[in-house]
């Protein structure tokens, strides 16, 4: 099958990065555990992942045509993705500034890496902890320092009620407990 048929080829330019997940004039604030959490995901990467596909490619380009190649054309198009994560990786490991949790001295105020537990209108309690913009899952909890949530604890204490704003509405919440785990098994 000719290359025209084919939305790929072996020149095809790589698609931009991710975008920028930090707000303009922000810093790229990330616990020691997700700073850790990147690393490693680098690393696996460089080490483990992008070998075993250079090699790959490698053996299925020496196989001859190439066009047809499932395996040269799905290693090239791998090869340009995890050569694009790294990129993002690293420009996001450069740019981070690692708080450590545990060295908070205000601990009677939420700041960034603080677990919060919090009502709301209806009596449910929630438990979250605050975390840098790559960490975030809200599956197990954590939430990014930018989300509204967080944005609307900041700075409160334990006692306080707050003003949720979100696409539902206006909730008020009240804080019942602040503390900082560090690098426990909260986050």
């Amino acid at each position: 099958m000719s290359k025209a048929f084919v939305k790929e080829s072996d020149d095809e330019a790589d698609l931009p990065d991710e975008p920028p997940a930090v707000p303009l004039g922000f810093k790229n604030y990330m616990t020691p555990r997700g700073h850790r959490h990147m690393q490693d995901e680098v690393r696996q990467l460089l080490r483990v992942e992008r070998p075993k596909v250079v090699e790959t490619v490698a053996w299925a380009a020496g196989n001859g045509d190439r066009s047809e190649n499932g395996d040269y054309i799905y290693g090239k198009r791998r090869l340009r993705e995890i050569d694009r994560r790294i990129r993002f990786l690293t420009k996001r490991l450069e740019s981070a500034e690692v708080v450590d949790p545990k060295q908070q001295k205000r601990r009677d105020q939420v700041f960034f890496g603080a677990t919060v537990t919090y009502a709301a209108e209806d009596g449910t309690e929630t438990t979250i902890t605050i975390v840098g913009i790559d960490e975030a899952d809200f599956a197990r909890g954590q939430v990014s320092w930018v989300s509204p949530i967080a944005r609307a604890l900041l700075k409160a204490q334990e006692g306080d009620t707050v003003e949720l704003r979100a696409p539902a509405g206006v909730e008020q919440i009240e804080v019942l407990e602040i503390r900082y785990d560090g690098d426990g098994e909260t986050y």
